[in-house]
């Protein structure tokens, strides 16, 4: 049997996180990322559900994975470590689905004790409800994937201008 080369571990980025027991080379696959296999339907279901008691409790959020256009997997369900791996901005690994099982795999070299992350990929529909405390150089303050970091950055930006174009209105009342 292979060397596991991974443990969860306390982490400073979301209490639990998962971690290389070796050191592991750019493209080794980690572990398999397993789960109950669910419908979409289902799968809507329980996103909702978990959410609702997220916002409430502040527990994880949402462990599925899209197999394909019918089906899902839920990494919450059974034993699944990998469920455990945090999101950054700037993650060592990524999520590959090699034909529907889903696999951690190193995006670059990573030293015998370091954090496993990925990119959650999460679309930007509803970033405020999803804050990023990865640290990362390139976070932006909110989970959402690479490609629409850009977007909310601007979208941010322009709620801080329209919060100091209101405070500017009322100084200028008040001095008349």
């Amino acid at each position: 049997m292979p060397k596991r080369l991974c443990k969860v571990d306390s982490s400073p980025i979301h209490k639990r996180g998962l971690f290389a027991t070796a050191d592991i080379e750019a493209g080794t696959d980690i572990i398999q990322y397993i789960g109950e296999k669910i419908s979409k339907e289902e799968s809507t279901r329980r996103a909702l559900e978990w959410e609702e008691k997220a916002r409430k409790t502040g527990a994880g959020l949402v462990y599925i994975f899209e197999l394909d256009d019918e089906w899902d997997l839920d990494g919450r369900r059974g034993r699944n470590p990998a469920r455990y791996m945090n999101h950054s901005c700037d993650g060592n690994c990524e999520a590959i689905n090699y034909d529907g099982e889903i696999w951690i795999v190193a995006r670059k070299d990573i030293k015998d004790g370091e954090e496993l992350t990925y990119d959650y990929g999460y679309d930007m529909e509803h970033f405020l409800d999803h804050p990023c405390e990865c640290g990362a150089d390139n976070c932006i303050g909110y989970i959402v994937r690479e490609d629409q970091r850009k977007k909310v950055k601007k979208l941010l930006r322009g709620k801080k201008k329209k919060k100091k174009g209101k405070k500017s209105k009322k100084d200028k009342k008040g001095k008349k």
